[in-house]
């Protein structure tokens, strides 16, 4: 696994402080996107949280995912969230150090007051003094909320800056790129009021290790959820359901439960295979989300839902033009964007998930709609770090492929010929990947390679070459 340090510098830690009239919460942040280009610390927003207590516990909830590690917890993860400026609202994000959970808090529009919220993203300090003190925000505290340094701030500090470096894997940016393209196959699969919502996630376990006793389902019954042991039409996978601790910091809070699924096929309800979810808290003026992987040792990086979308010429070209019509939407409109950039719909969505490879946009399940950020990281990384793209290319340019009408054959680097069929827009291979995963964590090598020959999109010549360990 290819890991690299990534150095967020801020001006000073973020601190929550007394002053006349209520608490100060100053948020510091790194250097990062805006409309003007990258700026050092931008400034995002100051005013007032409507729910400083609500607000406060479901930041920290954030910041507990950004700190945690739910498979192999023995090992440190801690990577500060990341927050985006949308015009109307402000969205701070975070991934697990296992790369098995990320989480979202949308503070909308309804909880800021005073203020107007700029656009751009960049980390956020979240520091364990500030963590300590926001635990004891009171309910009726006013609270005064600082995204970006004061402007007396930039003209006085004169001293140290607080610097952090982070391990970056590239296994946690792809898998934050994975998540989105996951979360937007959702639908809607439950909602439940705010006492059944209490009952329900009180009653999950929080200990033990994750995924011991195999996937977990629960179907709606009347207003609440319930346990099922196979995956019924209608049921939705609780992977892991130890992975959704950081939610019990919100729920005296709570007003409703969302949950959010693909949904299960009818007649391949008794083998159907784990899946990822979405469960969303609704507070007042905002939403908490928390997606997780079909696994607790399965992280996103490893799904393949990207693979298609980064392995077409079209989509890359159609990537660059998109992203040139993005305005830091809230959300963002397809239809708009065909209209102005003159593609299909198809392409546009496509366009989309190739953008969502690299961090440019977001996923958001309650609005079914992506939403522009861009995320302060290497965007060529997810593709150059990617196996098995890195390997169907090399198969390509190795002249591994032949085509027979549906049937393709791929020689592999072993000399062992594979057989790639496409049925109804779909590719099954004969490869082990394929026997193994039967499609649920995105395309083989093989059936990837076939694929990009089909589009004509490959270079021939090929620059690429397997580094070894691809899959």
């Amino acid at each position: 696994m290819t890991r690299s340090l990534q150095a967020v510098t801020y001006r000073r830690p973020s601190v929550l402080e007394s002053a006349a009239g209520g608490r100060r919460l100053g948020l510091e942040t790194s250097r990062g996107a805006t409309p003007s280009g990258a700026v050092d610390h931008p400034e995002f927003f100051a005013g007032f949280l409507t729910s400083p207590q609500k607000a406060s516990a479901a930041l920290l909830a954030v910041a507990d995912v950004a700190a945690a590690r739910y498979y192999q917890p023995q090992l440190r993860a801690s990577l500060d969230p990341v927050v985006t400026g949308s015009g109307d609202r402000l969205r701070f994000e975070s991934f697990s150090g296992c790369g098995g959970v990320y989480a979202r808090l949308d503070v909308l529009e309804a909880g800021l007051d005073g203020g107007e919220v700029g656009h751009g993203t960049t980390n956020v300090d979240v520091n364990d003094p500030l963590r300590e003190a926001l635990s004891r925000i009171g309910a009726d505290d006013p609270l005064h909320l600082r995204v970006g340094p004061e402007e007396l701030a930039v003209t006085t500090l004169d001293g140290p800056v607080v610097e952090k470096k982070v391990p970056l894997p590239d296994r946690w940016l792809r898998g934050f790129a994975e998540a989105q393209v996951i979360a937007a196959g959702f639908d809607l699969r439950a909602e439940l009021d705010a006492a059944e919502a209490v009952r329900f996630l009180r009653a999950l376990p929080r200990g033990g290790r994750s995924g011991a006793a195999g996937p977990r389902w629960v179907v709606p019954s009347g207003r609440s959820l319930r346990p099922t042991t196979r995956a019924v039409p209608g049921a939705v996978c609780l992977p892991g359901p130890e992975r959704l601790v950081a939610l019990q910091r919100v729920l005296r809070h709570a007003t409703a439960l969302r949950v959010y699924g693909p949904a299960v096929a009818p007649g391949g309800a008794a083998t159907a295979a784990a899946t990822a979810s979405a469960w969303e808290v609704l507070l007042p003026g905002m939403r908490l989300t928390l997606t997780l992987s079909p696994d607790a040792a399965r992280g996103f990086s490893g799904e393949g839902g990207v693979l298609d979308a980064l392995a077409t010429d079209e989509a890359a070209g159609d990537a660059e033009l998109v992203s040139v019509l993005l305005a830091w939407e809230p959300r963002i409109d397809i239809a708009d964007l065909a209209a102005a950039s003159g593609l299909t719909a198809e392409r546009v969505r496509a366009a989309l998930v190739r953008l969502g490879t690299s961090g440019r946009v977001g996923y958001d399940t309650a609005e079914a709609a992506y939403f522009h950020r861009e995320l302060p990281y290497d965007a060529e990384r997810v593709e150059r770090h990617n196996p098995r793209l890195r390997s169907a290319r090399a198969l390509v340019a190795a002249g591994a492929v032949a085509l027979d009408g549906p049937v393709g054959t791929v020689t592999a680097e072993d000399g062992h010929v594979h057989r790639v069929r496409e049925e109804a827009g779909n590719l099954t291979c004969s490869c082990l990947w394929w026997a193994k995963y039967r499609g649920g964590r995105g395309p083989c090598k093989h059936a990837l390679a076939v694929r990009m020959v089909r589009r004509g999109t490959a270079d021939a010549q090929g620059t690429v070459r397997i580094d070894g360990g691809a899959r």
